[in-house]
């Protein structure tokens, strides 16, 4: 997922409004807690999630296939490896 970017880092930032536990909050500010950075990445970690799940998903044939050819004949090379 490295190879491309997941999202433009230089992109405008928006305004949003959310709903969150006043304790947690409370307790995030005492702690110094940037809240729009821990945002923004919750937000990348479940985005790259949903998106492996997908990929995941729509790939687990090719993916089952790929590891019964392995099971079946072994990996590249394998029989010229000496180790």
């Amino acid at each position: 997922m490295e190879a491309k970017k997941l999202y433009d880092h230089a992109a405008q930032k928006r305004s949003v409004n959310l709903n969150a536990n006043s304790d947690l909050l409370r307790q995030a500010k005492e702690e110094g807690i940037n809240l729009s950075q821990t945002f923004e990445e919750a937000l990348v970690i479940t985005l790259r999630e949903k998106l492996e799940g997908r990929w995941l998903a729509e790939n687990k044939d090719a993916i089952a296939a790929y590891n019964e050819h392995i099971e079946r004949d072994g990996i590249f090379g394998s029989r010229t490896r000496r180790f």
